[in-house]
């Protein structure tokens, strides 16, 4: 029967070929899995391809081949760690309960991808009976498996996991490994979540020279949504000028009502950074923040005033423009110049006259010559 099995190999090879061809790729899976446990050699052997959209497809013909997984199963003692993880994502595609089992004792492996391959597959299949399971992978050597094993508990969205999916979010060593921790929770969007992420916040090695990193952590909070509004305004008093500059940058994508008051509070903050995330977050309200911005026009602090005439500027009302105007006598320069570059962004034609003085008064050449070139831009 040799030659009925090289003819079944063959066959399968064709088809398998065929479905790099979008207008084939149907019929050839169907040919595939009529063919059954035949065909699983060959679609195993064709798991090794560098495509990865092949291998997505590849993937998915064996997920929905019943037959195949007594073959895949056998295959993850002895194949290449790459194809074990590639077998292991198999079984997460398939989201079959029966290779529960099998994926634990991967969790188990030699191999740190195979673990953390298994980790996400249990995560897809989706059974709460298996987080305990999962929960000692948070202290794995490896930094592949703990990233993986904090997107695998936080699917479950269970408020049981979070004290330990904390521990990671603020004790690990890898900035990364955090990451994947902070993504994890705020993914849940569970209220429960708040407490551990805002304690995050106020964890220097979150922020302290990492601004690119610290994103994650931001994003992560955000996502909390409406529930975060109130902890994020506590923020706000935060002793740290970091954290309260963070809490007004998120509070300003998040755009409730309710964080006015405490954002025009946060105008007058002595630390720079934060007075200007809370007079960007104020534009956010539009004609809400107007009254709360012109106030504070009128502050000493000639930064203040700076940060609320470029935050003025943002913000369609008719009321701006007047006051803007007012503002090119102000007594510092920064403050007149970025009165001007407001007023052309509001392409309020009642700022016209004004720049035109200012262009024409060759006593101040820097302001005149700015003024002109605003004038033509505009």
């Amino acid at each position: 029967m040799d030659w009925l099995t090289g003819s079944k190999q063959g066959e399968s090879k064709k088809l398998i070929s065929q479905l790099a061809d979008s207008t084939k790729r149907d019929a050839a899976a169907q040919g595939l899995m009529k063919l059954g446990a035949e065909a699983v050699p060959a679609l195993m052997e064709a798991l090794q391809t560098q495509d990865l959209s092949l291998l997505l497809i590849y993937q998915h013909v064996l997920a929905r081949m019943p037959s195949a997984q007594p073959q895949l199963t056998k295959a993850l003692a002895s194949a290449h760690p790459v194809i074990r993880g590639r077998i292991i994502e198999v079984f997460g595609i398939s989201k079959d309960k029966a290779l529960i089992p099998v994926l634990l004792d991967a969790l188990k492996s030699e191999y740190f991808t195979v673990r953390s391959k298994a980790l996400l597959a249990l995560a897809a299949i989706g059974d709460e009976r298996t987080v305990p399971d999962l929960l000692p992978l948070l202290k794995d050597p490896e930094d592949e498996v703990r990233i993986a094993a904090c997107a695998a508990i936080g699917k479950f969205r269970d408020p049981s996991t979070f004290d330990e999916i904390t521990n990671v979010l603020l004790d690990d060593l890898k900035i990364e490994v955090r990451q994947a921790a902070a993504k994890a929770l705020g993914e849940t969007k569970h209220p429960a979540a708040i407490p551990f992420l805002m304690e995050a916040l106020r964890d220097s090695f979150w922020w302290y020279e990492k601004e690119q990193a610290v994103s994650v952590l931001l994003t992560a909070i955000e996502n909390m949504g409406e529930a975060v509004v109130e902890p994020l305004i506590d923020a706000l008093a935060d002793k740290e000028g970091t954290v309260r500059k963070f809490a007004a940058m998120i509070l300003s994508k998040l755009g409730d009502i309710r964080a006015i008051e405490e954002l025009g509070m946060a105008l007058y903050d002595l630390h720079h950074e934060v007075g200007e995330a809370a007079a960007e977050a104020l534009t956010k309200f539009g004609s809400q923040a107007v009254d709360i911005l012109i106030e504070s026009l009128s502050h000493p602090e000639a930064a203040i005033r700076e940060h609320a005439v470029v935050a003025l500027g943002k913000i369609q009302d008719v009321r701006v423009a007047p006051v803007l105007i007012e503002m090119l006598r102000d007594p510092d320069r920064d403050v007149q110049k970025n009165a001007m570059f407001s007023l052309v962004n509001l392409r309020d034609e009642r700022a016209i006259p004004a720049l035109r003085e200012i262009a024409e008064n060759r006593a101040d050449r820097e302001m005149s010559m700015l003024a002109k070139q605003l004038l033509s831009s505009s």
